[in-house]
């Protein structure tokens, strides 16, 4: 997967882009975090697999338990209107009360949470 590098008020944050690549389980996800040269990520909607947004499918906080125990950041971009699950809305809403992860819709909001 590749990536490119952001410099926002000192803080490097990579963003990740896909060029066909989706993330489909958490060690997946962890190699690709490790092997970035900076705490700070983005990922767009497109990389990941559709499961992460089904919380059954045990994905997301699998990630998310990631970015939390090696002190990274992720911000998430997408649209995420289209979910209709009540528990994927709380899980977005009780998330983005702390910048550790973030679900915004662009990735201008994406950066400027995770510099800040």
């Amino acid at each position: 997967m590749n990536h490119s590098l952001h410099n926002i008020n000192g803080q490097v944050i990579a963003e990740l882009h896909a060029n066909g690549t989706i993330i489909r389980d958490a060690q997946q996800f962890l190699e690709i975090m490790m092997n970035l040269p900076a705490d700070k990520m983005v990922i767009h909607q497109a990389c990941i697999d559709e499961s992460f947004f089904d919380l059954r499918s045990g994905l997301a906080g699998e990630i998310l338990q990631k970015v939390v125990n090696y002190s990274r950041q992720l911000g998430i971009v997408g649209d995420f209107s289209s979910y209709e699950s009540k528990s994927l809305r709380d899980f977005i809403r009780e998330s983005n009360k702390s910048n550790t992860v973030v679900f915004v819709s662009t990735l201008g909001d994406a950066l400027k949470r995770l510099s800040a």
